[in-house]
C-alpha cells in the first residue's frame, strides 16, 4: 500500500508543477495532496504544524493568485478604472483558457485605463504590469510546489 501511496503522491506533486503554468489544474492544491499521500505512508511522518502551515500557505497562494494581477496593475500606475477593468478581465478570462486567464487581466486592465480616460502609452503601461502581477503569482506557486517536492524527496531520503 505504501508503494502505491508513494507513486500517487510523486504524481500530484509532479501535476502540481504543471497546474503552476496550466490553468486548468490547481497546482499547489494538488501539490498538497501529494505530501498529504506521502504523510500516509509508513515510510514519511510530517508534523502536524508543519502540515497546517502549509495548508496555509496554499490558501494563501489560491487567494493571491487573483489579486497579483490587480496589484500588478496599481503598481504600474493603474487607476481604479485599471484595477476594475483588470479584475473583470481576470474573471472573464477564466472562460477562455488557457489564453484568457494570461491576457484577460492584461485587456482589462488596458480597457479600463482606456476606457477612464488615459492615454495609449499609460493604458499600455498599466496593462503590462497586470501582465508582470500574473506572471509573478504563477513563479510564487512554481516556488511553493518545487519547496513540497524538495520536502517531500528530502524526508523519503533520510
Amino acid at each position: 500500500m505504501d508503494i502505491l501511496l508513494i507513486i500517487l503522491s510523486m504524481l500530484c506533486l509532479l501535476a502540481g508543477i504543471a497546474g503552476c503554468i496550466l490553468p486548468m489544474l490547481p497546482g499547489p492544491p494538488m501539490a498538497y495532496l501529494g505530501v498529504l499521500l506521502l504523510h500516509f505512508t509508513d515510510k514519511v511522518q510530517f508534523t502536524t504544524s508543519q502540515l497546517i502551515i502549509w495548508l496555509l500557505i496554499v490558501l494563501i497562494m489560491q487567494v493571491s493568485d487573483y489579486f497579483t494581477p490587480i496589484l500588478g496593475s496599481k503598481y504600474g500606475g493603474g487607476t481604479r478604472y485599471g484595477r476594475r477593468g483588470c479584475a473583470i478581465g481576470t474573471i472573464i478570462g477564466l472562460f477562455f483558457m488557457p489564453w484568457g486567464i494570461i491576457l484577460g487581466p492584461f485587456l482589462g486592465a488596458f480597457i479600463g485605463e482606456i476606457w477612464g480616460g488615459n492615454n495609449m502609452k499609460r493604458a499600455l503601461r498599466v496593462g503590462f504590469g497586470a501582465l508582470v502581477g500574473f506572471l509573478m503569482g504563477t513563479l510564487l506557486k512554481l516556488i511553493v510546489c518545487l519547496y513540497f517536492i524538495y520536502e517531500c524527496c528530502y524526508a523519503l531520503c533520510t
